[in-house]
């Protein structure tokens, strides 16, 4: 049975899928999703105050001054064949209670990397490995990070050659663009792969 959508003129709607942005505190998640919606993205953040002091870990992003307390919501049409909507999930560890909600439906995940905070993408690592969810890893390239391969961000995060990890730069508009035809890309692999796996 054919599920596509039609609208009233008989044109073929875009195929909705959901991604999530996910990565630790700081890493550029709600600027990914900002520079590359084409709706003004919704964003829950608030300002960081004397309350984080102790609780959020802002080593190496000092000059940070908001964070996300729910989600970041954004949304990108490729090729008029799919309408991907972005869900960005909150970094850290307290708000990881709503990871579940929020990934439910998922095609699959951008693990978001920052090498100065490379240990911070860990959690969303094992979650979606534990989940069964296909991911890649994005590493943001931080004008003041030190710069590494990818074949060592992937040793480094102990990852295995199937999961795939690109550069990006979370400001750019056609570089997240990139990010995410790959991440679509690995997932229906997966996918395929999944329904009918090789015989060795």
């Amino acid at each position: 049975m054919d599920s596509a959508r039609f609208d009233r003129q008989g044109r073929k709607l875009p195929t909705a899928i959901k991604i999530l942005i996910a990565g630790g505190f700081g890493a550029g998640k709600t600027t990914l999703v900002g520079a590359i919606s084409e709706t003004t993205p919704l964003r829950t953040e608030e300002i960081l105050t004397d309350q984080g002091v102790g609780v959020d870990d802002v080593s190496g992003v000092e000059a940070k001054r908001t964070t996300t307390v729910a989600m970041d919501f954004g949304r990108i049409t490729i090729k008029d064949q799919y309408m991907l909507y972005l869900f960005g999930t909150p970094g850290q560890e307290r708000f990881w209670f709503m990871w579940d909600e929020i990934s439910l439906g998922s095609l699959g995940a951008v693990v978001l990397a920052d090498t100065r905070r490379l240990a911070d993408c860990f959690p969303a690592v094992d979650y979606f490995e534990r989940r069964g969810t296909p991911f890649i890893v994005a590493v943001n390239c931080f004008e003041d990070a030190q710069q590494y391969a990818l074949d060592e961000v992937q040793m480094a995060l102990n990852l295995g050659s199937r999961v795939p990890v690109v550069l990006c730069d979370a400001r750019d508009k056609e570089s997240c663009k990139e990010v995410l035809i790959t991440l679509v890309q690995h997932a229906m692999y997966r996918r395929v792969t999944s329904a009918h796996p090789v015989s060795p």
